[in-house]
């Protein structure tokens, strides 16, 4: 694709005029929208699910307050992370502590630890939690290894099968495996989104922007939306999403290769 450059005018970017349903939640939306605007599209947000704090830390403190007994952490989501080091600045523990431990994560996220000063041990090539798992599995001593897992408190939505599955192949591996809820992930109400609502029902959105299961889910339960009579397009953040769209019996009409960032999701909407 053509480089876009900050003066090009707007009738000539890929996604000129084009609207984008985003149904990420905020802290997530604000990246994708910012690499929509610079292909031209017009991103409407309509965060579907929402992450915020735990109601009860108890089970998060007691292995944060123990991380020297587990060989790994491995972070799925920059909301774990996030969590992660609230929940430690919370404590009045120093982010140090997570040097008692080797860490993988995924992709972008991986910048935001080193950013933080925390060292990434490992980065896999596949940007996903299979990724991990297959990397993981090219160490010859990994079996009985503890792993620590911090993952989302789905509530309201039936759980994705992403962070089963990779407990699973983890424990596949022969490696201990320790969950944690750190954060919340939580549907939104349907009354926030008349508006948006109407735009999908009058034909005015041209593509749907969905970078998790639990969004699809999520917006399949506020919205009676039939996608069989609608001419816009479903684009998923990565195969994983993909197929778990299908699953859930949406056509996908876009994927993203680059499923590192969103300025990949971007480009593949931007392609088509």
């Amino acid at each position: 694709m053509t480089p876009i450059f900050p003066l090009t005018p707007s009738t000539q970017l890929p996604l000129y005029g084009k609207r984008i349903l985003i149904t990420a939640p905020r802290n997530y939306a604000a990246r994708l929208s910012d690499a929509l605007i610079r292909y031209g599209g017009l991103p409407i947000l309509m965060p579907t699910i929402e992450t915020c704090i735990l109601d009860d830390f108890t089970q998060l403190d007691t292995v944060l307050q123990r991380l020297e007994i587990f060989d790994w952490i491995a972070f799925t989501s920059r909301n774990g992370i996030d969590a992660v080091v609230r929940r430690l600045h919370d404590l009045k523990l120093q982010l140090s502590v997570l040097k008692k431990t080797q860490i993988c994560a995924i992709g972008k996220d991986a910048e935001r630890l080193q950013y933080l000063g925390i060292k990434v041990d490992l980065v896999p090539r596949e940007p996903s939690p299979t990724g991990i798992i297959t990397e993981l599995a090219n160490i010859a001593s990994i079996s009985q290894q503890k792993i620590l897992v911090p993952v989302p408190e789905v509530v309201g939505l039936p759980e994705p099968n992403i962070v089963p599955k990779f407990v699973a192949g983890l424990e596949r591996l022969g490696m201990e495996v320790t969950r944690v809820a750190a954060y919340q992930t939580r549907c939104l109400e349907p009354e926030l989104y008349d508006v948006e609502i109407d735009l999908l029902d009058c034909g005015k959105i041209d593509t749907i922007a969905f970078s998790s299961t639990a969004e699809i889910t999520a917006f399949l339960k506020l919205t009676d939306f039939q996608f069989a009579r609608s001419s816009c397009r479903v684009a998923c953040f990565g195969p994983y999403t993909a197929a778990n769209a299908k699953k859930l019996g949406l056509t996908v009409d876009i994927v993203a290769r680059d499923y590192s960032s969103f300025d990949g999701f971007a480009a593949a909407i931007a392609r088509v």
